[in-house]
């Protein structure tokens, strides 16, 4: 028997009266044209007053549209008791303290002790079953906030606001060297190394890619920044501060060479960057959501060795 999430629900108004279902299923629902064929195949997926109806009829006034999507599973990923740091949950959204060293989700050479493991896991034991989907990435060593859809249409939705600068996506870096400018913005297309292509590099070809930045704190031979995305491109901190000549600290793939770093006498085993905000409207109440999570204590630790040699 199959099994389905809670129903998505849109009571029509007069205003609405003898619209296409699939008009509201769009417009009013804000379903996509993929989850809704999706919908269209699952045999209770749309309904029209409790009934399955054609999307091509007309709705009345009154009327109850009800879209339903059918419970998914990751059994492809093997469940793992890995402590969880939770800022928030309900039945449509997941929103976690991502700690520096944790991968996400599985990869080649990489299928356990991953956050996704952890998650299937706190799932199962409280008798939930939900497909793991992460919102965004963050990579291994970056820490803080990560949203986790439990539905397609929440991943949808979310995904969506991403693309339309509706998500707010706040970042604080610890960088080398002294920025000059209180605040500014590196407008620089980033695509992949065709010499290494793990990495990425500014590139007049590249894919567009802005980056926000304001100094919090200026050391010595260091800045504390604080940064916002426009656009979600992979390394793309990291790489836009490179170009800028601030790499971060700690970066093992875009930060200095040793016989560069300066006389900090601080030292960070991962890149010091932490997702400190993460904003969005919620997908089914509409109203907006900021999620923060706090400083972790390798990073505070540099900021204090850093304030205790000034």
């Amino acid at each position: 028997m199959t099994s389905y999430y809670k129903p998505l629900q849109y009571i029509v108004p007069p205003e609405d009266d003898g619209m296409l279902l699939r008009t509201v299923l769009q417009q009013r629902m804000g379903i996509s044209r993929k989850l809704l064929s999706r919908l269209k195949m699952t045999e209770q997926g749309i309904l029209l007053n409790g009934e399955r109806r054609y999307i091509d009829v007309k709705v009345r006034a009154g009327d109850r549209v009800e879209a339903r999507m059918e419970v998914e599973t990751s059994d492809d990923i093997l469940p793992q008791p890995i402590p969880l740091d939770i800022l928030y949950e309900d039945e449509e959204l997941l929103v976690l303290n991502k700690e520096a060293g944790r991968i996400v989700h599985p990869t080649h050479g990489h299928y356990t002790e991953t956050l996704a493991n952890g998650v299937v896991h706190y799932w199962l034991e409280k008798g939930e079953r939900f497909r793991f989907r992460p919102v965004h990435r963050l990579d291994q060593e970056t820490s803080g906030v990560l949203a986790v859809a439990k539905n397609a249409y929440v991943h949808q939705q979310i995904s969506e606001q991403m693309q339309t600068t509706g998500l707010k996506k706040e970042y604080v870096a610890l960088v080398h060297g002294v920025l000059a400018l209180d605040e500014g913005t590196v407008d620089a297309p980033i695509d992949r190394d065709p010499l290494s292509p793990h990495l990425r590099i500014v590139t007049d070809t590249g894919y567009p890619s802005v980056t926000h930045y304001r100094v919090e704190r200026r050391f010595r031979n260091a800045t504390w920044v604080r940064l916002w995305l426009e656009t979600g491109r992979t390394h793309q901190i990291r790489v836009h501060m490179k170009h800028l000549g601030h790499p971060l600290f700690g970066d093992k793939l875009y930060g200095l060479e040793e016989s560069e770093e300066p006389s900090t006498s601080v030292f960070i085993g991962r890149h010091a960057l932490h997702a400190a905000v993460l904003g969005l409207t919620h997908p089914i109440s509409r109203k907006w959501m900021e999620f923060h999570a706090p400083l972790p204590s390798d990073i505070q630790q540099c900021l204090d060795r850093l304030e205790s040699n000034e």
